[in-house]
């Protein structure tokens, strides 16, 4: 039996950490969603878009090294460490943002990923989404052979003290998760909570600025439901490579436009070069006052994902 891939549950933005007996928290791990497909016989890999990853990271592949279970699909997280041992959305999008896959064995050596395992939805030819989150956290703790690359998610009672350990770490926050819920295919509700230590958003790059003929900086938006594009920061500072930079002089060549595509006006237009806004970027920021634009915002990592679903409310 085939196991068609589906759109994982999703968890609610939230600002407080939920408190009962019924409640537990993880950390919130700065990298990729990626879902694990085994029927009995292929392994598989898709992450929350559906888009596949088998080829990407095919260390994840060797289940026996993991588990003895017959079939399964598995929730979790692929991360990536910087040079200071702290997960990095920058490194794991260099796997993940791959496309020639005669490279990939090459990444494989200088970009090491890990998959931090969560829960699990389909156990030994049986869905079992609906069953509260504490039986499957039981199955999971039980077919799970935790090894250096693939580990499970602990899981702590007292939320506050665990989103204490992540702002101490800088780390990118927490999901508070009911042990009643079930896990809800292509759902969001609040029985899932994630609350972030630092906020970020993925933007559409509708400009850059050059130095020496090099890009040292963009500039970004969102749409508004009526699809117009809204000035929302200027980005010069980030976790981009001096060959990052160089590469996106080159890619921009072939989109650059004469008119502006924002609706509003952006600040220090002076020597800007307008693009067709067709890329998009993960950016980390401390604030973003309403009616200005963010507050230090920073470039994590471009992102392959489609222009028009950046939007101003996400």
């Amino acid at each position: 039996m085939e196991l068609e891939p589906i759109y994982p549950f999703e968890p609610t933005s939230s600002y407080n950490v939920p408190e009962g007996e019924e409640w537990v928290s993880q950390i919130k791990w700065d990298g990729v969603r990626v879902l694990t497909y085994f029927d009995g016989e292929v392994v598989k890999l898709f992450n929350r878009k559906l888009n596949e990853r088998t080829s990407i990271f095919p260390e994840l592949t060797n289940i026996k090294s993991y588990t003895e279970a017959k079939s399964f699909i598995l929730d979790g997280e692929v991360i990536a460490l910087d040079k200071n041992g702290k997960p990095s959305f920058h490194e794991v999008m260099r796997r993940d943002g791959i496309r020639r896959l005669d490279r990939v064995s090459h990444v494989m050596k200088s970009v090491p990923i890990y998959y931090m395992i969560f829960d699990i939805v389909f156990f030994n030819g049986d869905w079992i989404n609906n069953e509260p989150l504490k039986k499957r956290l039981e199955i999971l703790s039980k077919i799970i052979k935790q090894n250096d690359q693939v580990q499970l998610v602990p899981t702590q009672s007292d939320g506050k003290a665990l989103y204490e350990v992540c702002k101490q770490h800088d780390l990118e926050g927490i999901v508070a998760k009911n042990l009643n819920s079930q896990y809800i295919l292509n759902g969001k509700t609040p029985d899932w909570q994630k609350i972030k230590n630092y906020k970020d958003v993925i933007a559409v790059i509708g400009a850059v600025t050059y130095r020496s003929n090099i890009v040292n900086s963009i500039l970004i938006g969102l749409y508004d439901e009526q699809e117009q594009l809204w000035f929302i920061g200027h980005v010069g500072t980030g976790k981009l490579t001096v060959k990052e930079w160089g590469d996106l002089t080159k890619v921009v060549e072939s989109i650059r436009i004469d008119t502006k595509p924002f609706i509003n006006q952006p600040e220090r237009v002076k020597e800007v070069q307008w693009l067709k806004p067709l890329l998009t970027v993960k950016v980390q920021f401390i604030d973003w006052p309403e009616g200005h634009s963010l507050r230090q915002p920073s470039i994590q990592a471009f992102v392959n994902q489609d222009p028009k679903t950046c939007k101003l409310k996400q």
